[in-house]
């Protein structure tokens, strides 16, 4: 939807501060009423960008989880935050949820919460099959893999490949003592 579009466009050029509705309906070529009809804010608008962006651009592997294709989700997971305007909705909506309870509500509850259940998800069946053997539970698994690599990007940090590789051989298959 042209919205959509617009909304993830001007968040690029503009920051979070700079995008308002009607900069949106402007691109968009809507009425804001129309955008209200449907939104009723730019952080919902935003929510909406990311969840369709993130399952088109970032799909969670189908086949058998293993290490490996764990690995090649977290690389691209480095890849979404760095290189996709996507990335960029998801370290915004992050960091503007930390001065918004509103915001942070929303966001857990359309986004964090369901991509968490997903992950949980693909770590459970990766751990049923023998494939990893993590030493943390399913939840502070995933924030030890994903949080060196959000806090690298929301500081304008590179991610270094090393990183993933080596949050995924010490996380996921820990040597034994």
């Amino acid at each position: 939807m042209a919205v959509l579009h617009a909304a993830d466009d001007l968040l690029v050029e503009n920051g979070f501060g700079g995008l308002t509705i009607e900069s949106i309906a402007r691109r968009a070529g809507v009425a804001k009423q129309t955008i209200y009809r449907w939104w009723p804010s730019k952080v919902e608008i935003l929510l909406d960008t990311l969840i369709e962006d993130t399952d088109k651009r970032l799909p969670f592997p189908t086949a058998q989880p293993t290490a490996e294709s764990i690995r090649g989700y977290l690389r691209g997971f480095a890849r979404f935050l760095t290189r996709d305007p996507a990335g960029k909705v998801l370290l915004t909506l992050i960091a503007e949820a930390q001065h918004n309870p509103g915001t942070a509500e929303s966001f857990h509850e359309r986004y964090l919460g369901p991509r968490r259940e997903q992950e949980r998800d693909m770590l459970a069946r990766a751990i049923e099959a023998g494939e990893i053997s993590p030493r943390l539970g399913p939840d502070a698994t995933m924030d030890a893999l994903v949080g060196p690599i959000v806090y690298r990007a929301l500081t304008g940090s590179s991610i270094p490949r090393d990183l993933v590789d080596t949050l995924v051989e010490d996380l996921l298959r820990p040597r034994s003592n």
